[in-house]
């Protein structure tokens, strides 16, 4: 292979970015779903002939490391079996490396002289994918057959057509044929663009310097990675944190992580944690992997590549039979929890090696609420990914209205809900009071409220922080825990953090949920007079908090 000028290997590093966040407009144009398109939970990479990661999309960073594993698992199981024009398809976490159900991959090989030489892929969660439970995010789920259609590796299309026999079977299996048809065929024109845009670029540069420039990326972002993690403190680093669990009287789900820096190294090891629940919260180790990915790589100052050769430095263990590494036929279809609070505990870990670098807990990743029920005889089924707000950092009050490290999506607009489906969105605010005490303040909670404007209608939300709210940092108080709570006339329903089965709704109810506050920063009597004044202008807290949490003369 020809040696690689860095100057060529930075243009040819742009041009790998391009084409992967190509793929994620194409999809985010496209698709059908709001989950998709407006709450942008979908991922995008463009591959090497291995299957290794040259570039993600600027989508979801806790499917960073996912990739991988999947194509690895496509290459070996269909060795001989992969020909030009074919697309493939599969979601299973058993059968074929996914994450969980909902979330499909669509893939296409980069033929080149009668070799692959690269993949186009893309990952989408969609609006539904069958099962117990309308959304496919079946908290009470004991098994995964339970959770909705598994697919193996197939081909969607063979040799460009398409195969109609899987099309069938999709569309028999799932509540909103059109949506999930229209996010396929999304994912099928994203991967198209991306062969034909990884084709031009070998084009121009020679099939040689695009193997050659693959291999030094590889390289450079592994040294890069080392380089800088050879700067951290070295020795080992814990932390413990809760999912509050499952159902009206719920057991805590333990997660326990000791990162350790080895000189230009870094282990992830997840002994100590739960074992795994009758319950769809479990994590395939894939989806486990790219947590951790993500995590290390969120604390890292270099501007190292999204491609594989980063993960390189970064080893994941965690115990056989946990929630972070179940056995089949283990349910994972709301596994997102699990991931946005094994990020939420390798931040604390980490906030003891590099405190600088890591806010105090925040509102610990996405509510999903799902709405669903049949209007003029049609099923429907809203789904969203709700983010929140941030904990305090070092250098700033907590912030709101941002997005997860772990997961970089967005709400819906209320006007496009309102439009679409049978629900009014009568509050969408923050909650006064809400963030964590601290000389730097956390964010304040969010709250979305709904009308629901049908009959028997269904809510399933995955929700958590209720019982461990979020934590602080150095003297930082914890922010205010969520809350979910159906109002029907007078009375008052109180739903479960994650709820094993859906709950009835009624035309006029008023769904209410409140997400968690972020924890604060710092011992809360050294807050700033001047800080504590403007919180109270902008109504941010109350005079009760200014006096009594951060006694103020303000209040």
């Amino acid at each position: 292979m020809p040696k690689i000028d860095p100057y060529l290997l930075e243009v040819l590093r742009s041009a790998f970015d391009t084409i992967a966040d190509n793929l994620a407009i194409t999809v985010m144009r496209t698709a059908y779903s709001e989950i998709v398109r407006e709450s942008l939970d979908f991922s995008t990479a463009l591959c090497d002939a291995d299957g290794m990661t040259l570039a993600q999309g600027v989508c979801t960073p806790m499917h960073l490391g996912s990739f991988h594993d999947a194509m690895v698992n496509l290459r070996r199981s269909r060795e001989g079996d992969i020909h030009p024009g074919d697309v493939f398809i599969f979601n299973d976490p058993f059968l074929a490396a996914g994450q969980h159900l909902p979330d499909i991959y669509v893939v296409a090989p980069v033929f080149i002289d009668g070799a692959i030489e690269g993949w186009a892929t893309t990952l989408a969660h969609h609006s539904d994918v069958g099962g117990i439970v309308a959304g496919s995010n079946a908290l009470g789920a004991t098994e995964v057959f339970q959770e909705g259609l598994r697919l193996p590796i197939l081909k969607l299309y063979v040799g460009g057509v398409p195969n109609e026999t899987v099309w069938s079977i999709i569309e028999a299996n799932v509540r909103t044929p059109k949506l999930v048809f229209g996010d396929l065929h999304a994912q099928v024109a994203a991967c198209t663009n991306g062969v034909r845009e990884f084709k031009e670029l070998i084009e121009r540069y020679g099939l040689d310097t695009i193997r050659a420039a693959g291999k030094a990326l590889h390289e450079h972002a592994e040294k890069l990675v080392r380089a800088e993690l050879a700067e951290f403190p070295r020795g080992e680093y814990t932390f413990t944190d809760h999912i509050d669990g499952l159902g009206e009287n719920p057991t805590p789900v333990v997660f326990q992580v000791k990162v350790t820096f080895t000189g230009d190294g870094v282990i992830v090891d997840w002994a100590g944690t739960s074992p795994q629940v009758a319950g769809g919260i479990n994590s395939t180790f894939p989806f486990t992997k790219s947590c951790a990915y993500a995590g290390i790589r969120s604390v890292l100052k270099q501007n190292v590549p999204n491609c594989h050769g980063f993960t390189v430095p970064i080893e994941v263990r965690a115990p056989e039979g946990s929630v972070v590494k179940p056995l089949f036929p283990a349910p994972t279809g709301a596994r997102g929890i699990t991931g946005y609070r094994m990020l939420d505990c390798l931040m604390g870990a980490l906030a003891a090696a590099v405190p600088e670098r890591v806010t105090a807990d925040g509102s610990g990743g996405s509510s999903l609420p799902t709405f669903a029920g049949i209007v003029d005889g049609k099923q429907f089924v809203f789904c969203e990914t709700l983010m929140g707000t941030s904990g305090a950092c070092e250098a700033h009050d907590g912030q709101e209205g941002i997005a997860h490290i772990g997961a970089n999506q967005a709400n819906v607009p209320v006007e496009l809900i309102e439009a679409r489906y049978p629900l009014r969105v009568e509050e969408y605010g923050l909650v006064r009071d809400s963030g964590g005490p601290g000389r730097l303040r956390g964010g304040m909670s969010i709250k979305r409220s709904y009308r629901v404007l049908c009959d028997n209608a269904t809510l399933n939300i995955r929700s958590d922080k209720r019982d461990h709210p979020p934590h602080g940092l150095f003297g930082g108080e914890p922010g205010k825990g969520s809350m979910t709570v159906i109002r029907r006339g007078d009375q008052q329903i109180v739903v479960p953090a994650l709820p094993l089965t859906p709950l009835a709704l009624k035309k006029g109810d008023l769904v209410e949920h409140t997400m968690p506050g972020g924890g604060g920063w710092g011992d809360p009597a050294e807050r700033l007079p001047e800080a504590v004044a403007l919180d109270l202008l902008q109504e941010r807290i109350s005079p009760a908090a200014a006096r009594d949490t951060y006694r103020s003369e303000a209040a």
